[in-house]
């Protein structure tokens, strides 16, 4: 079988088991976010943390219920890793540094997931398990539940009530993550990645000395690590590492595993908002996207120039031999699309174009299909900017499922779309215009700026894959990126409450026949086009400078 052929196939299999998800698992997010009933779990937890769960919030409560979680999670993290010295499980690893200690924090708490270090040598069991995991599951519910509140947002009319952040959160980690996460694990279990709690050990003899790995609970953190849309690996290489990701079967489960979620809130939305014609244009938008996107990168990296690359059947510079490039091009298409920062291969090793697409994927905001909540509420912001682009071409005030977009809504919705861009292009420049960032440069030229701009693009849009050759663990880049991690997280949400609470408080404005069709496929295509335009171009000058004109030149 040709390697192009076996990539192919790869794709078909992998939308087909999205296709066989995606109504059980959306319609089962749908009742889990609109039941009111509680288990009694989900009662236990809501005693400890003395939440009230029936109690219905506006949106500036449930953004503080967001931000107080949030920061007690970075609070936590932060001292667990700087007592991790003199904490049992540790594997005899020290304290890490406090500059770093603040980038991992800030990292798994804003479900970015971002690593300056190497986990297998810097990480114990505590560690990894009490506090890297438990982040994986709680930031991703966290996404999920202000998805949820932008949905409610649209489904509800004259109330600025979004429902109750505590429910959401407890909700979202006991009835959703928590049941595919055991059952993923027990399927990684099976296809060889390991899951347990052994110390360092020596493996083989080799000339010059042995190697020494550790073990740990792997694949329970692997799964969440896809399904989160999360990233964050136990070992240094990630995906890459055969503890993590051993066969071609893991390797296209764990990409299933990544687009699981993403793809079936489309679902969800659909149903809670009373038509599944909605969710299914919003999904028509992301597949257009990943699927071009798809296509693209694998055309890019098979393609042969020279001998070499012949030889090889396209750029294996960077990929493992037991993926090829269909599996490795998928798995970098599906997480830079999404939040997860999850890698199988090294994404500074593509081909220039190869690597711009990468970046492309992280810069039109990670909404195809996104993270896990935030690719959903954030092509719905999208949605609502492509509705006022349309509206201003044909003279109408803009509506979108029933509601209208008014001056307050499209000003949220600017505000949503500028604030990546900027954090991104500011650190940047800051970075590059600075004499020290410049010295943790492997490479330089294009693909040195490439290298800085990945790394800001990355943190800040909550990807945190690295393009590898950057020396990141320094005091610039730990400080800069974590905070460009918590704005680049925090401050869209605010928006997103925001316009969820005045959408709510709206009346419903009936349907006439001049109202745009947004089920449609040429809403669909408008949306594309839109994505494209408004946050495609906002980075062009930038990717000119790095991938483009590195690629050109190659």
């Amino acid at each position: 079988m040709s390697p192009v052929l076996a990539g192919v196939l790869q794709l078909l299999a992998l939308i087909a088991a999205l296709a066989l998800a995606y109504v059980p698992l959306g319609d089962h997010l749908a009742r889990v976010y609109s039941s009111d009933k509680h288990w009694r779990v989900e009662r236990w937890i809501y005693r400890v943390i003395g939440a009230d769960p029936e109690r219905e919030m506006r949106w500036p409560a449930y953004l503080r219920g967001v931000l107080a979680f949030s920061l007690a999670g970075v609070l936590f993290l932060y001292l667990l890793q700087r007592l991790q010295g003199v904490l049992p499980g540790s594997l005899g690893f020290v304290s890490i540094d406090p500059d770093q200690a603040f980038n991992t924090a800030a990292s798994f708490v804003a479900n970015t997931n971002w690593q300056s270090y190497y986990g297998e040598q810097a990480m114990g069991h505590v560690v990894q398990t009490a506090g890297l995991a438990v982040q994986n599951f709680v930031s991703a519910a966290v996404g999920i539940a202000v998805a949820v509140a932008l949905v409610r947002g649209f489904a509800r009319s004259r109330t600025g009530e979004l429902g109750n952040f505590w429910a959401d959160l407890v909700r979202g980690v006991v009835r959703v993550l928590v049941p595919i996460a055991v059952l993923g694990a027990l399927i990684l279990v099976a296809g060889g990645v390991i899951q347990n709690f052994s110390g360092i050990h020596e493996v083989g003899q080799f000339t010059g000395g042995s190697q020494q790995w550790n073990g740990g609970a792997v694949a329970s953190q692997e799964v969440i690590k896809e399904l989160g849309t999360n990233g964050g690996g136990y070992f240094n290489a990630n995906s890459a590492h055969p503890f993590e990701n051993p066969t071609p079967f893991t390797n296209l489960f764990e990409i299933f595993l990544i687009l699981l979620i993403p793809v079936a809130l489309t679902r969800t939305f659909g149903v809670m908002t009373g038509s599944v014609k909605q969710g299914y244009a919003i999904l028509g938008t992301m597949a257009v996207i990943w699927v071009g996107f798809a296509a693209l990168m694998m055309w890019t990296e098979f393609a042969h120039h020279g001998p070499a690359l012949e030889a090889a059947g396209g750029a294996m510079e960077g990929k493992e031999v037991r993926f090829g490039i269909g599996g490795s091009s998928l798995f970098a298409v599906s997480t830079t699309l999404t939040s997860t920062g999850a890698v199988d291969s090294f994404h500074s090793s593509y081909t220039g174009l190869g690597g711009g697409i990468t970046l492309l994927g992280m810069m039109l905001g990670e909404i195809a299909p996104g993270g896990t909540g935030s690719g959903l509420y954030g092509m719905l912001i999208m949605a609502v900017i492509a509705v006022f682009i349309a509206g201003l071409m044909v003279g109408r005030t803009p509506e979108y499922l029933g509601k209208k977009i008014g001056t307050r809504e499209i000003k949220l919705a600017a505000c949503y779309i500028l604030i990546t861009p900027a954090l991104v292009l500011l650190f940047t420049a800051a970075a590059m215009a600075l004499p020290t960032p410049g010295d943790s440069m492997t490479n330089t030229g294009a693909h040195g700026f490439t290298e800085i701009l990945y790394a800001y693009t990355s943190a800040a849009n909550n990807n945190g894959s690295a393009f590898a050759g950057l020396n990141a663990d320094t005091q610039w880049f730990n400080t800069t990126l974590g905070l460009a991690m918590l704005l680049g997280r925090f401050l869209p949400m605010v928006f997103v409450l925001a316009l969820a609470g005045s959408l709510a408080g709206q009346r419903p404005v009936p349907v006439t026949t001049g109202t745009l069709r947004t089920e449609k496929p040429l809403f669909t295509g408008l949306l594309v086009g839109a994505i494209l335009i408004v946050t495609g171009l906002t980075y062009f000058p930038a990717l000119a400078l790095g991938p483009l004109a590195e690629g050109l030149v190659a």
